[in-house]
């Protein structure tokens, strides 16, 4: 099965860069071999200028579940990606406790997952990918399975952070209104095989607020990407029957 063919996105530094497309497009395919994970069987990847021999631990990647290990605690679960660097446990902690504060976990670093909500399980998994260093982080569909209360606040969350630390975020959702609320610019791939339909760029202002999804401008942006991802959807759904 060819699940990705002609695929050209270029993403700057310090971009925040969203992916839609209708489900089995490939956008979790394309994360997996910018992760390293799977090589692509045509085309390359190049990351900062350059084809590196190997992309397996040069970005930071957190897929759609937390995969929070129940055995640990929030505090050994967020240095997990340290240790396997090679940090030392004492200095990989220390680390953890500085941001802890930053991603809402203070005062639960000894807490078990089980005992977490859903927004605190995904700001652990978070952290865990932002304290392995990578400047390039891929987060897939990090919010899907939060209630709409709970991803609202973990989207201006989230822009609150990137703004602080200016990291290359490249983001997975099937919400159109989150991927206008919080991307520099957003690509709509079809149907499988996935291919980029659309690409375009989001000219609302930063700091953004949420009254901003109310906003005619908004809505036009929104509107832009809803005709082609509903084609998408339209012309996969045929192809099934």
């Amino acid at each position: 099965m060819t699940a990705l063919e002609g695929v050209d996105i270029d993403i700057r530094a310090g971009e925040f860069v969203s992916i839609i497309g209708p489900s089995g497009c490939g956008k979790s395919t394309l994360f997996n071999m910018l992760a390293g994970l799977i090589k692509p069987s045509a085309g390359k990847i190049y990351l900062d200028g350059g084809e590196p021999d190997s992309l397996l631990g040069k970005i930071g990647y957190m897929p759609q579940k937390d995969l929070l290990m129940p055995w640990r605690t929030v505090l050994d679960n967020v240095t997990l990606g340290l240790e396997m660097d090679g940090t030392r446990r004492r200095k990989a902690r220390a680390q953890a406790m500085e941001e802890l504060p930053r991603f809402g976990l203070k005062g639960f670093e000894q807490r078990w997952p089980r005992s977490l909500s859903g927004g605190m399980r995904q700001r652990a998994a978070l952290l865990r990918t932002f304290l392995a260093g990578r400047e390039v982080m891929l987060l897939d569909e990090p919010f899907g399975a939060l209630d709409a209360l709970t991803r609202q606040a973990m989207q201006e969350w989230l822009l609150e952070l990137w703004a602080t630390d200016r990291k290359t975020v490249v983001f997975i959702t099937h919400d159109v209104e989150e991927a206008v609320y919080l991307s520099d610019r957003v690509h709509v791939m079809s149907g499988r095989p996935g291919r980029v339909e659309l690409s375009l760029d989001i000219t609302l202002p930063r700091p953004r607020s949420y009254e901003m999804t109310v906003s005619p401008e908004f809505n036009a942006l929104k509107q832009q990407l809803l005709e082609p991802l509903h084609e998408a959807s339209r012309k996969q759904m045929e192809e099934v029957r």
